[in-house]
């Protein structure tokens, strides 16, 4: 995807296969706050940027370097979605969801942030993940200074270890605290190799993420997805059964949607959750 610098700013040329909205609020990240008409603030790596889409361009404020060494990355740039977009359009359903979905791309995010977050997700909606997961950064992760905003960077396994259950109350993340210390201490420790993981196959993957306490299918799937980048999982959750409830007569083989099963379920996800709230973002 071809883009330029310009004092502080790097413009993306995305046409339809870069929609910072539908990245966005996908529910793959929780990072990423709207601040006017398709401009988001966000954190990832540690690092602070403004993105504002529209017109075909995506436009990431921030200096030179951080783009080169954390943007360009992190958005899969290099990644060709309409490709893969369009290999997706199996059936009439999908090939629906995968136009009214056009411009979602996966996010290249931290590991260990994904799997924190996807722990905090369990039995939750998308507003609540966000408030516990900004509290969380709050208290415990680094300060950020950008554009006269107080921004916070992800707390690292090493400093949640040291924490007790009693130190996440302002969180108010319940059942999930004991979760999150375990999983902290586990990667902080090295029981838990998230960079090994990440180079492995997915089935051995997801047989080590839910060998942690208080990670099941679902959030394996997701951390595999999100943090490891592996397209070929499919996370299911109360949405996705319902899509699939409905579409696929309550069978559906993600085999048939190749190498990319996971931007698929981003798709049905996006769309379903979309037209249920009444929302074109």
């Amino acid at each position: 995807m071809e883009y330029r610098h310009s004092g502080g700013q790097t413009e993306i040329v995305a046409g339809a296969e870069f929609d910072i909205g539908h990245t966005f609020e996908c529910g793959q990240c929780f990072r990423w706050n709207r601040v006017g008409d398709n401009e988001y603030v966000g954190v990832a790596m540690g690092r602070a940027a403004r993105v504002r889409g529209g017109g075909g361009t995506v436009s990431v404020t921030c200096a030179d370097a951080d783009f080169e060494d954390v943007w360009r990355r992190y958005f899969d740039l290099d990644f060709d979605y309409g490709t893969a977009r369009r290999a997706l359009c199996v059936d009439a359903y999908m090939d629906s969801a995968a136009s009214f979905g056009a411009g979602i791309r996966i996010l290249r995010q931290d590991k260990w942030e994904a799997l924190c977050s996807f722990i905090i997700s369990q039995c939750n909606n998308i507003p609540r993940i966000k408030t516990i997961v900004e509290t969380m950064c709050r208290c415990f992760g680094d300060r950020i200074e950008f554009e006269g905003r107080e921004l916070y960077g992800f707390p690292p396994p090493e400093r949640l270890a040291s924490l007790s259950e009693g130190d996440l109350s302002p969180l108010r993340c319940g059942y999930r605290a004991p979760y999150i210390i375990s999983a902290a201490r586990a990667v902080a420790g090295g029981a838990a190799d998230l960079e090994a993981l990440s180079r492995a196959s997915s089935a051995e993957a997801l047989r080590s993420l839910k060998a942690l306490p208080g990670v099941g299918d679902k959030v394996a799937n997701c951390v595999a997805l999100f943090g490891f980048h592996m397209l070929d999982v499919f996370p299911v959750d109360t949405w996705m059964k319902r899509v699939i409830k409905e579409r696929y007569g309550g069978k559906l083989d993600p085999a048939i949607f190749g190498g990319y099963a996971g931007l698929a379920q981003q798709y049905m996800f996006f769309h379903a959750r979309s037209l249920e709230h009444n929302q074109r973002p």
